[in-house]
């Protein structure tokens, strides 16, 4: 039953992408009326105005472009020109550093505030008031402090990833059955080993929530966060390229920014599944 429901949900997938790939074809063949015009004007505007084609390039024009940044992925051509490979190789690396930073904070305090009632209600105040910022509110202090606007992405995400994993790890923790830990304090196990053999597997699938939710968080900020600072990253392509009115590119920017977010978010997910198990 389970092969046949995901058989059934694929084809029904397939056939929403055809008729969605489709519908966009066909808007895109549609033409306008078109005015007259000196020739150095008509060169100048293309064939929007001249011919009256739709400006939005159609799924095989983005297919055709997105060929050709597979075939030459790391060509580096100076610093508004780099392959899509390298934009997301840079995007990628800010967003794994600032979330290992962030797993390393919020997991250990998480902990000490779901294990203890006088951490948890002296923190609340500061994490209720700094848990509503948005992200980009501490770019502008981030980059007058650090001068780095690398390091400043870096921190950015570190800061949004960060409440996430908080939160879940120190709900999950105190949400552990009193009866497990009832035993292993019968048993006079430590408190360093209490924590690890019994309120780690069993907070982990909720821990691994919030790193799951996190890492959605960082990859959707990050990409705000490169068209404000500017530089690398698939965010500065994506703005480069709206300057430069490719739409074609921005498009491309769009789809892989989806795709990239679907694998981090399955590999947490694999991870999830792997350490939750029927109680």
């Amino acid at each position: 039953m389970t092969f046949s429901l995901r058989l059934r949900a694929a084809i029904v997938s397939i056939a929403l992408l055809a008729a969605f790939l489709g519908a966009w074809h066909l808007a895109t063949r549609s033409s306008g009326t078109t005015a007259a015009m000196s020739p150095e004007y008509a060169r100048l505007m293309g064939l929007t105005a001249t011919q009256g084609k739709s400006a939005m390039p159609g799924p095989l024009d983005v297919g055709a472009k997105l060929w050709e940044h597979l075939k030459r992925p790391f060509y580096d051509n100076g610093p508004n020109d780099k392959g899509l490979g390298i934009q997301l190789a840079y995007s990628i690396g800010r967003v794994g550093l600032g979330y290992l930073i962030a797993v390393v904070v919020a997991i250990p305090l998480g902990f000490m505030i779901g294990m203890s009632p006088l951490i948890s209600r002296a923190l609340d105040p500061f994490i209720q008031v700094l848990k509503p910022i948005s992200p980009l509110a501490w770019m502008p202090l981030a980059l007058y402090t650090i001068k780095d606007s690398s390091i400043s992405a870096i921190f950015v995400i570190f800061i949004c990833s960060v409440w996430p994993m908080l939160l879940n790890t120190a709900f999950g923790v105190a949400g552990v059955r009193k009866e497990w830990i009832n035993v292993a304090r019968t048993l006079e196990v430590g408190t360093i080993r209490r924590a690890f053999s019994v309120i780690l597997p069993a907070a982990a699938p909720t821990i691994l929530t919030g790193m799951r939710i996190s890492i959605g968080i960082a990859w959707l900020v990050i990409v705000a966060a490169e068209m404000l600072v500017g530089g690398t990253g698939i965010g500065y392509f994506v703005w480069n390229e709206w300057n430069n009115l490719s739409i074609t590119n921005v498009i491309i920017a769009i789809l892989l920014i989806g795709f990239v977010g679907m694998l981090l978010d399955q590999v947490l997910a694999r991870f999830t599944r792997m350490v939750t198990f029927p109680e």
